[in-house]
């Protein structure tokens, strides 16, 4: 009785969620287009403006605490490896790779509208996507249409959605004026963009709080060190007896000296000298008792915001020269971890030149498709990929030889290996 009671409820919905066929669903209508349902997502413009305050933040700690601004210079310069640009086709066409190679070295330019390499341009690139987690801009070509004129950045503090529009469009608001992008000439990058971050994901997103309290902390240390009279010496002198008959005058200025070639002995004193006063002349610290203890523990404290603010960043600690123990096994470990991270980064900025690249070619009138392929390979690791290189090529000749491949097998797969 119950579940015939459910079922009329559900089909008095006009549901049946026994049906999960999708043709079913999509013939019956319970599918939306992504405008209806787009329509319901809608992106406030207020929260573009809380957007553009962050990443106001976030350039601002990247350009004044040296740790944030760390992070990110190791994080873009990992990511923007070596590369080139490949042609996609049976056999090589040196005159389609030497244009691309010429739009590699003309690819941007820079404010005083120099040149710039794909190397500087894809530095700009990486530390914009890590930053402030998006990139864009807009490719221009050649008036006369013979091909890429080169990549034309824009400050991606401007972008927002029109939220008048029927579904979500990008647009570049000025202050002045505002511009559609959902044009052909403009691309847009994002790093790790959701539903509540359309626009893309900084990894300083984590740390602006732990940030703010490492810097107190090293606030608070300077004004301890400013105040508290660390590497100051109280001199004490005790007035010496007075001799038999001796005037008033006279004594007095027999102290003056005293205290006076005391001064001048300290003064003049270098750092190997050794200080040789009377017993009357007691030399004491002035500062903080138990300033080793005071010291270490301020490093302690310091370290953990340091630390923290490197794992808001993706980052292991040793990676930026913070390194307390033995860490040759395991930093090995973790910095493979770092470079997956960074490949899957790399797709997507491959994905953007390669489209770039194919853009020059079809100008051009050349029949071929290409690629942009990254270089991760450091030179610490040839010989450990030397080795396995060489494993690969003797188990293979091993199968060819106990029959177990045929020769046409080996062929392609020794070609691979090549």
């Amino acid at each position: 009785m119950r579940q015939s009671l459910k079922a009329a409820r559900v089909r008095a919905a006009g549901v049946d969620l026994r049906d999960t066929r999708p043709v079913a669903l999509a013939k019956a209508g319970k599918l939306r287009t992504s405008s209806k349902l787009e329509s319901l997502l809608k992106v406030t413009r207020q929260e573009f403006g809380h957007g553009r305050y962050r990443l106001k933040l976030y350039r601002f700690l990247s350009d004044n605490l040296p740790l944030v601004g760390a992070c990110i210079h190791t994080w873009s310069r990992l990511t923007a490896a070596p590369g080139e640009f490949e042609i996609l086709a049976n056999g090589s066409n040196s005159a389609a790779k030497a244009r691309l190679d010429e739009l590699s070295r003309r690819i941007s330019d820079n404010g005083s509208g120099q040149p710039r390499t794909m190397t500087s341009f894809l530095i700009e690139l990486c530390n914009a996507l890590f930053r402030d987690g998006q990139f864009g801009g807009f490719l221009t070509v050649n008036s006369d249409g013979s091909g890429v004129d080169r990549f034309v950045p824009i400050d991606t503090i401007n972008l927002g959605f029109d939220e008048h529009a029927s579904s979500r469009r990008l647009v570049l608001d000025t202050g002045e004026k505002s511009l559609r992008l959902d044009r052909p000439d403009f691309y847009h990058l994002t790093m790790g963009d959701s539903l509540v971050a359309p626009m893309g994901k900084s990894v300083l997103a984590s740390i602006p709080f732990v940030a703010y309290i490492e810097q107190q902390l090293v606030d608070d240390m300077r004004r301890a060190n400013h105040n508290s009279g660390y590497h100051r010496l109280h001199v004490k002198i005790a007035p010496p007896e007075r001799l038999a008959g001796e005037s008033d005058k006279l004594y007095v200025e027999r102290i003056n000296s005293y205290f006076d070639s005391t001064v001048r002995m300290i003064r003049d004193c270098d750092v190997d000298d050794n200080p040789v006063t009377w017993d009357n002349v007691d030399i004491a610290y002035v500062g903080p008792e138990g300033n080793r203890s005071i010291s270490n523990n301020w490093f302690m404290n310091h370290r953990a915001m340091v630390e923290e603010i490197c794992a808001g960043t993706n980052l292991a600690p040793f990676l930026l020269g913070y390194s307390y123990g033995e860490t040759t096994t395991w930093a090995k470990f973790k910095f493979d971890l770092v470079m997956r991270q960074v490949q899957s980064v790399q797709a997507e900025i491959a994905d953007f030149l390669s489209w770039i690249g194919n853009i020059e070619l079809a100008l051009a009138g050349y029949n071929h498709t290409c690629r942009y392929r990254f270089d991760n390979h450091m030179s610490y690791q040839a010989d450990g990929e030397a080795e396995i290189e060489s494993r690969q090529v003797d188990s293979l000749l091993k199968l060819h030889q106990s029959g177990l491949v045929d020769e046409e097998t080996a062929r392609s797969r020794a070609e691979e290996l090549i």
